[in-house]
């Protein structure tokens, strides 16, 4: 029986099919942190559109956030959906910026990992998925981001359930993985890829895909199994 590849050979596998990823895609790590945010239940297409807007009145900046009417941020940050919710947790994080660190993101690297992860997880509206993305790609923190994408790829090749919970994921790979942001940042642009383009929620596209798993072969073999059972068509001139 063939031995299961380990989260490094994966790795590989996805860094050579990929290429460099160069994620997250923004200008400044405070872009990064607000677009970590404004991800939350939405398209990252959606992201840029809001994004775009505040950089068009040139107030993505801590300060500028925190003194703009909660009204005017709602709605230039539309575009990313739960609009009025979201710019309540611009606000909140924000604020914390600026009382804390005065609006300084490199100042937050005065708190070890643990630490800033407890303060960022008691603003209202971050949970840990987006406070591990500010992490890992604002402030290069070795911390790896688990997402639905996450559990559907590595609950597909058996590594967990993809129903297993987001610290017990999380300590998975951190088990399993040496403590490198870079490592951990690319891995994870490289599983979103992967999961959008292949192993799709529903209709994944198995035989295509760069890492096969036992959930791919079984799919293809369900489909070329409905194939061969379909019935054949009569013919017109049959008698």
């Amino acid at each position: 029986m063939p031995k299961s590849p380990s989260l490094l050979d994966l790795h590989l596998r996805l860094s050579k099919f990929f290429g460099p990823l160069g994620w997250w895609p923004a200008e400044t790590p405070f872009e990064v942190c607000v677009g970590a945010i404004l991800t939350q239940n939405t398209s990252w297409k959606n992201v840029e559109r809001a994004v775009a807007n505040l950089k068009r009145e040139c107030v993505l900046t801590p300060h500028c956030i925190d003194v703009m009417p909660i009204e005017h941020l709602a709605e230039l940050i539309r575009p990313s959906g739960y609009f009025n919710e979201k710019a309540k947790k611009l606000k909140s994080f924000t604020a914390f910026l600026m009382n804390e660190f005065g609006g300084r993101i490199e100042a937050m690297h005065a708190l070890d990992t643990g630490a800033l992860r407890h303060r960022l997880l008691e603003l209202p509206g971050l949970g840990p998925e987006t406070v591990d993305s500010i992490l890992l790609y604002a402030l290069e923190r070795p911390v790896f981001v688990i997402d639905a994408y996450t559990k559907r790829v590595f609950g597909r090749h058996g590594f967990f359930e993809e129903k297993i919970t987001y610290a017990k994921a999380q300590e998975f790979f951190h088990a399993q993985l040496p403590a490198d942001a870079r490592l951990f940042n690319e891995y994870h642009a490289e599983i979103v890829h992967l999961a959008k383009d292949f192993c799709l929620k529903s209709k994944p596209l198995c035989g295509h895909c760069p890492i096969p798993c036992a959930f791919g072969r079984a799919t293809i073999a369900e489909t070329k199994t409905a194939k061969t059972d379909k019935p054949a068509r009569r013919s017109d001139t049959a008698a």
